[in-house]
């Protein structure tokens, strides 16, 4: 007889975080899904526990006292940020990571989820329809520690059995929370300032495209991912993930069509070099062969979905 299935996430208080803990809640019962992070942002949740995930002993100790059967190992620190500290990147993003593949080596866990990113192309990567199988070349500590990641988290299948699953997510646009220290980030400041201010000063340069994703696509890729049959999992480094791909330019339009004032000027920082070394669009075929992804939101639908929710929580305020 299997195990109830019993759910930790780490990084339970970012971006993604926040978005995939209430759909897990919603799908399995608050009670057998145990968030967790860093900070006491949800010190009144019952369900919700202090973790630092560098922290192995702890980690272990968690399992054993709420009986987890699957991480989904959220935890990261960002393109952006990781370049004012690479050496506490590597450490939190990677040897975190390799932490807990050893506690499920040990068979105590049944599945474990990988986010890794679109970070992890480079310069030598078709920028236009990236395939799946590609050099891995990342220019940035973020990008580097993912990189690693996928190919430990592969070995670890191999040469272990571990069951773990992974993903490489584009830009994450959400209006549950603002997310920081990303390159894709300004995909989600513009619509707040373009409320607030009617003006957004973006760090990117306007024709810069990359590839993005409405968060509800992210998170039912997500757990469509970690639902999928085992035999049909058939890629064990991150699998490609795509919905759509937009410039800065392509956006303002598209949030023009709801506030028609809205301006916007660019002023390129560091963070263009690091888009500048991504793809443009990602061939994410292998995922929709294997487990049946399938996107739903584009920029039409992103933008109205967006505007419609953010005016609410502004009024509201």
């Amino acid at each position: 007889m299997s195990k109830k299935t019993k759910i930790l996430i780490t990084g339970a208080n970012g971006q993604l975080g926040q978005v995939l803990t209430k759909a897990l809640r919603e799908r399995h019962g608050v009670p057998n899904v145990i968030a967790s992070d860093i900070n006491l942002k949800n010190s009144n949740d019952s369900n919700y526990i202090f973790l630092d995930i560098l922290n192995t002993e702890r980690i272990k100790e968690v399992i054993a006292d709420y009986e987890i059967t699957q991480i989904y190992h959220m935890a990261a620190i960002l393109s952006a940020n990781g370049e004012w500290n690479p050496a506490k990147t590597w450490n939190v993003n990677f040897n975190a990571l390799i932490s807990i593949l050893d506690i499920a080596k040990e068979g105590n866990l049944e599945k474990l989820f990988f986010p890794s990113t679109i970070a992890v192309f480079g310069n030598t990567t078709p920028r236009m329809n990236t395939p799946q199988d590609v050099p891995l070349l990342p220019e940035t500590a973020y990008g580097i520690s993912k990189a690693a990641g996928e190919l430990w988290c592969n070995y670890y299948y191999k040469r272990y059995g571990v069951d773990v699953r992974s993903l490489r997510y584009p830009g994450i646009i959400s209006y549950q929370s603002i997310p920081s220290g990303g390159t894709t980030d300004y995909a989600v400041e513009i619509f707040h300032e373009a409320i607030k201010h009617q003006h957004y000063e973006c760090f990117l340069g306007e024709e810069t495209m990359l590839p993005m994703m409405y968060i509800d696509d992210a998170i039912d890729a997500t757990i469509a991912l970690m639902e999928a049959d085992y035999s049909s999992i058939k890629t064990r480094i991150g699998y490609n993930l795509s919905a759509m791909s937009f410039s800065p330019r392509q956006l303002h339009l598209a949030i023009q069509q709801y506030i028609p004032d809205f301006k916007i000027t660019y002023k390129p920082d560091f963070r263009q070099g690091i888009a500048d070394s991504w793809s443009e669009t990602i061939d994410d075929s292998r995922a929709r062969e294997e487990w049946n992804w399938q996107h739903q939101y584009d920029l039409t639908k992103m933008t109205d979905i967006m505007i419609q929710n953010l005016n609410k929580q502004y009024k509201s305020n």
